[in-house]
């Protein structure tokens, strides 16, 4: 935990040193809100959380020098599920991630012993997506969306093999049921649905659960089926 306290300092003091070149004010603001952003029941980065009456041109370069700095992932809600996402990208909406789950962690203040004991707290769903995203960005090769059209629906990532759509719902705790997948799959019907959960690996009908350790081999099920 020390470590990794250390860590954020470092990233933090060192986007300071660069103030003269860049708004390092602003892109500090956007870092640090990070945390809240993925508090929130809606994880859709919103410009109010970083300042009260901030306005999209005020954080744009700040956003954009994180994600060219590789401090942050940034992942598009899509207008349809269809291929190719990268087509139907919204650029007016997007979530923000740390690029580390460790550091995540960190800035959100949980403790090591409360993901170990398996507790639950406010926290623990957002930690569960960065994981997952954050295996997603290192193993795949297409970018990664989520799936955001109506109010009360959202599916947590699409992934795009070759032309194959794919939904993803990652789960932190036991209760695995989620109204949102189910209505994807059943309206969108894909050739292949994944839920990464604490639940063993399982072929069900219309989805295959996969137990988020092996999150990083989602690329092998895409392959395999």
């Amino acid at each position: 935990m020390q470590i990794q306290k250390e860590l954020l300092s470092l990233y933090e003091n060192d986007i300071a040193k660069h103030n003269k070149k860049i708004d390092a004010g602003r892109i500090l603001l956007v870092f640090k809100s990070l945390v809240t952003q993925l508090s929130k029941e809606n994880e859709k980065f919103i410009y109010g959380c970083v300042k009260q009456g901030a306005r999209a041109r005020e954080f744009e370069v700040a956003i954009e020098w994180l994600v060219s700095a590789g401090l942050v992932l940034r992942i598009y809600d899509v207008k349809k599920s269809e291929h190719p996402l990268k087509a139907f990208e919204d650029f007016s909406s997007f979530k923000l991630f740390f690029f580390d789950v460790g550091l995540a962690k960190c800035a959100a203040q949980v403790e090591n012993k409360q993901i170990v004991l398996d507790s639950d707290f406010q926290f623990k769903g957002a930690l569960t997506e960065n994981y997952c995203l954050q295996q997603f960005h290192a193993n795949l090769e297409n970018d990664i969306h989520y799936y955001s059209p109506a109010q009360n629906y959202e599916v947590d990532f699409l992934l795009q093999n070759e032309m194959q759509i794919i939904p993803v719902e990652c789960k932190s705790g036991g209760n695995v049921a989620s109204a949102s997948f189910k209505r994807y799959r059943r309206e969108q019907k894909p050739e292949l649905a994944i839920r990464l959960s604490q639940l063993e690996y399982k072929e069900q009908e219309d989805m295959i659960n996969v137990p988020l350790y092996l999150a990083d081999r989602i690329n092998k099920l895409n392959k395999e089926n």
